[in-house]
């Protein structure tokens, strides 16, 4: 999707490119919406993050963090990342707090006690 992103000066006037920016963003929204289908928010952390609940497919009934707003990723909550990651269920995610359950790597800086969210 990147690559095909509307660049305004390869266009000879505005409403041209506005055009084709509308096109790109629509698509690019739907594309977002897909990779969350099928899912429902549980949790809102604000600046753009979230926990999920899978509830169809084949991860049915496991937690995920929705990190797109950094660094783009959406990635299991889980009990023991190092050990494969096996997505933690809705009865254990219950027991922890999701900011608990992310990799190292996946933790945006908290702005925000624990319980603010």
């Amino acid at each position: 999707m990147d690559a095909r992103k509307p660049q305004w000066e390869a266009f000879r006037d505005g409403p041209t490119a506005a055009a084709a920016w509308s096109a790109w963003d629509a698509e690019y929204e739907e594309f977002q919406d897909r990779k969350t289908a099928g899912s429902v928010v549980l949790q809102e952390h604000g600046c753009g993050y979230a926990t999920l609940l899978a509830l169809s497919g084949p991860l049915a009934g496991t937690m995920w963090w929705d990190g797109r707003a950094s660094p783009d990723l959406i990635v299991p909550l889980s009990l023991d990342h190092e050990a494969g990651g096996r997505p933690a269920t809705f009865a254990e995610w219950l027991q922890h707090d999701s900011w608990d359950l992310l990799p190292d790597w996946g933790r945006p800086n908290r702005s925000f006690p624990a319980g603010d969210s």
